[in-house]
């Protein structure tokens, strides 16, 4: 395919965080666009953008069901760029210059750099799945990890994977452990694997499930370390069959979450019995590291994250 080929269409409107939250809060937007949301000013609360990637230039109709989603622009004219390969090449590329995070380095193919002494570099480009290194959430999750460098585990589990880094980074600093990644998309599960073959990470095994309810979840718990860098309400929802498939004593690190956040998801998972240990704070957003129990929670009644009502624990 040519450069000068349109590939898809590219719709930006501002925004504000609060509209930020909600979007990325909802279950269903029922739009037919894949829709981020950016800080465009760190500490900005009014100062965010809306970016939505369609297959077809977008009409009145989308742009009203776009604007909808964004009060704050109703009378702001959206730009409206139309996209080819080379452009989508250019936007996942641009500005990610090598993370340093303890042992690790992070870079993309435009950025190869040398690990530190002792570290560990990962090639990982940014494409269709959440999770360069570049983010706060993720950056904070891998400091996390390097400070339990110290501790030894052997059952570990990635949940929202995205790009496989975190997988990648407890590979590294545990290679004695079985470790599993799980995603809700399976382009996130894909794109896991390849970036394990493309860094030489043998041995992680991929799942695609909703939640840690799978059967290849459950099957292999409890875990000793448990990973979800995800978003704030899927975290309280999930609070109980996270806490479940944890081992006693098994050390939780949670993120995907703002500072405002917190105490739901501290909350959430104190009624499963799991205490907060550490909290790094970058920004607006917080990584957290928990504590589960001296003894295993075990739930007592089915309980309801999304749909999981009735779920029978056997694990």
């Amino acid at each position: 395919m040519s450069a000068d080929i349109i590939d898809s269409w590219k719709t930006t409107l501002p925004c504000t965080r609060a509209e930020a939250e909600a979007i990325d809060a909802a279950d269903d937007l029922a739009i037919d666009a894949v829709i981020m949301t950016t800080e465009t000013v760190e500490d900005d609360v009014e100062t965010w953008r809306l970016d939505a990637y369609t297959e077809h230039e977008p009409g009145p109709d989308m742009i009203a069901a776009l604007k909808a989603l964004v009060p704050s622009a109703a009378d702001i004219a959206p730009q409206v760029e139309a996209l080819t390969p080379a452009d989508w090449v250019a936007m996942s590329q641009a500005g990610l210059e090598p993370i340093c995070e303890g042992r690790f380095v992070v870079h993309t193919s435009a950025h190869p750099v040398d690990p530190p002494p002792g570290g560990r570099a990962f090639l990982i480009d940014a494409g269709n799945a959440f999770g360069t290194g570049h983010h706060a959430t993720t950056s904070g999750c891998l400091a996390m990890l390097d400070g339990l460098a110290d501790r030894t585990f052997a059952n570990v589990i990635d949940v929202g994977t995205g790009t496989g880094l975190l997988a990648f980074a407890a590979a590294h600093l545990w290679p004695d452990a079985a470790i599993i990644a799980t995603d809700i998309d399976p382009a996130a599960v894909e794109v896991t694997r390849e970036n394990a073959v493309e860094n030489g990470v043998p041995g992680i095994a991929l799942v695609t499930a909703d939640g840690a309810l799978d059967d290849a979840i459950t099957a292999r718990a409890p875990y000793d370390l448990v990973i979800a860098n995800i978003l704030a309400g899927p975290l309280v929802s999930m609070a109980p069959e996270l806490a479940a498939i944890s081992g006693p004593n098994a050390v939780i690190v949670l993120a995907g979450l703002l500072e405002t956040q917190r105490q739901a998801v501290v909350d959430a998972f104190a009624e499963c019995g799991v205490t907060l240990d550490a909290v790094d704070r970058r920004g607006d957003w917080t990584i957290l590291r928990l504590a589960a129990g001296a003894e295993r929670y075990m739930p007592s009644r089915p309980f309801d994250p999304k749909g999981r009502d009735g779920w029978a624990l056997d694990i």
